[in-house]
């Protein structure tokens, strides 16, 4: 028996040195603690009482416990690998957006000599939509029926006409988007237009800077227009 269990334990040993040779440079600075304790358990085998071997089942156990540590360092670089590249293909994905314009949550709404893009998202569909503009005063200058819609994103433009018929002068407003089906209001979440000005690369993710709007998560993201 005790010849069998010296065959094992010379296995166990040449297993172990062949793990500790191993030295790839992704894995340098996460090394030390497996190569402390492959040492460790190097000493344990060699050093094991000639006339009180460790059993089969031990030495399974302790190659167990090997394989396990490799394992989880091959699992850890990996995931690291895909972290970094997920990265890299969202900053590129963020790369192609600037000088576009998107739509984010917000309710501002900003009126120029061509008029004003907003827009609203949806979780049912409305049978009817209507937006509602306030000035800076808090003041509504105009409201506008803009239909029924399905379910998901959309945009709207607004020319400026006011109530009364007049042109509202160029500036920022408010809006709110008032829906309903079935004669009962349904939830509508506003949106705000901004063009992407640059793409800010942080240490949760890419992020997006736009305008004057101030900087936002690529999730934030409703619709690009």
């Amino acid at each position: 028996m005790a010849t069998v269990n010296n065959t094992v334990s010379a296995a166990a040993e040449s297993a172990v040195a062949l793990l500790a040779r191993k030295d790839k440079p992704e894995a340098k600075a996460d090394a030390v603690g497996q190569g402390r304790f492959l040492t460790l358990l190097t000493a344990q085998l060699k050093n094991q009482d000639p006339m009180n071997p460790l059993d089969n089942a031990q030495v399974t156990s302790q190659l167990a416990q090997i394989s396990t540590v490799d394992g989880i360092e091959r699992l850890n670089t990996m995931l690291t690998q895909l972290l970094d590249g997920q990265q890299s293909t969202e900053s590129l994905q963020a790369a192609s957006l600037v000088g576009r314009g998107v739509l984010i949550p917000g309710n501002g709404l900003k009126l120029g000599d061509a008029g004003s893009i907003g827009g609203f998202a949806l979780d049912v569909p409305a049978d009817a939509v209507t937006m509602k503009i306030k000035d800076a005063q808090g003041l509504e200058v105009a409201s506008v029926d803009l239909g029924s819609f399905a379910a998901g994103t959309h945009n709207f433009q607004w020319d400026g006409t006011t109530l009364d018929g007049s042109r509202a002068a160029n500036g920022k407003y408010k809006v709110s988007i008032e829906a309903v089906t079935g004669g009962k209001p349904v939830q509508a979440e506003v949106l705000e237009f901004g063009a992407v000005s640059s793409v800010v690369r942080g240490a949760k993710g890419t992020d997006l800077q736009i305008g004057d709007l101030g900087i936002v998560k690529m999730s934030d993201v409703r619709q690009i227009v």
